[in-house]
């Protein structure tokens, strides 16, 4: 067993219930539809945030069949995102894996992702929680949000300042961890003390979780990362690892060019990288990296000591160690 399953374990049995919840819900008129929220599903990954959810959930009794709604709205709201992020980005592939857009046309892709949001939000109502439902809400449009001004490319010629970095990452990735730990505190009625604890430890633990995502897009190559090497780059997106570079080495050439999104050749872009990781770079933003998580952790001291809180920090080390 890995370390991740290992902490994972205490919500191990929950999850399959989670992922009953994610496949339910499908009108029986539309199979095609069932088939690929099977599809999708069956895609696994680590479930990482319903997992946590599920842990934040558990602080106090619950009402499990609600904890498990809430559960599959949060990773069914994530699932919904990648969905329309593949798209946009024209990704063939996702953990190796063909994404709808190889056999779907556009506009059923769309539409299968506007789905899965709808559903998410059904689910989030099954806990009988306004302000659940609320939090949802908000999250969707911080997500939504940051993916407009991404694609619009806000920003200094499009190197982001440290603010409009971790702003970026808030709204594509912690802001849903904060979501579903916040929740997961409120589903249970823990104390406010205590609901804003979870929440700072998702917030965290997912700003120091895409930091490691930037890092990764230049430790690998295509076939161990699943994607090609600096593809936010190649897509005209600065990560961490590019922002420090360029206060090193201010105005590259090839960084210039693919922020402003005009032709970049391969070999520039495998030179570029060869320069990012030489430079200390990478390293410099793992530290990043780690500071976060131990934010995170810090975070967990108010909240009762138990096999939960023991998995969470667990978990936050294992983000920041974790391979791809």
């Amino acid at each position: 067993m890995s370390k991740a399953s290992e902490l994972l374990s205490v919500v191990t049995d929950d999850i399959k219930q989670v992922e009953e919840k994610m496949r339910s819900g499908i009108p029986a008129q539309h199979q095609s539809l069932q088939s690929v929220v099977d599809y999708l599903v069956g895609a696994g990954g680590k479930r990482l945030r319903p997992a946590l959810t599920l842990m934040a959930c558990n602080f106090y009794p619950v009402d499990k069949d609600k904890s498990f709604s809430l559960a599959a709205s949060v990773e069914l709201l994530h699932t919904a995102t990648l969905v329309h992020d593949d798209l946009i980005d024209n990704s063939l592939f996702r953990r190796g894996m063909p994404t709808l857009n190889v056999s779907w046309s556009p506009g059923a892709t769309i539409l299968t992702g506007d789905f899965l949001f709808a559903r998410a939000a059904q689910l989030a109502a099954e806990t009988d929680s306004v302000r659940i439902v609320n939090t949802f809400a908000q999250t969707l449009m911080t997500i939504v949000g940051g993916e407009l001004n991404q694609l619009f490319n806000d920003g200094h010629d499009g190197i982001p300042t440290e603010a409009e970095y971790h702003q970026r990452i808030y709204a594509k990735t912690a802001s849903l961890f904060a979501a579903g730990t916040e929740c997961g505190g409120v589903l249970c009625g823990a104390p406010e003390a205590e609901i804003r604890a979870l929440r700072d430890y998702g917030y965290y633990l997912g700003m120091g979780f895409q930091v490691i995502d930037d890092i990764l897009d230049f430790k690998g190559d295509e076939e161990h990362i699943g994607k090609p090497v600096a593809n936010d780059l190649r897509q005209g997106i600065a990560t961490l690892p590019v922002m420090l570079y360029n206060r090193q080495q201010p105005n590259h050439p090839t960084i210039l060019k693919a922020v402003r999104r005009e032709p970049v050749s391969d070999a520039e872009i495998l030179d570029i990288v060869d320069k990012i990781r030489a430079s200390g770079c990478v390293e410099a933003a793992l530290d990043e990296a780690v500071n976060f998580v131990r934010q995170a952790q810090a975070a967990l001291e108010p909240l009762p000591d138990n096999p939960y809180r023991r998995a969470m920090h667990g978990l936050a080390d294992y983000t920041v160690t974790r391979d791809i």
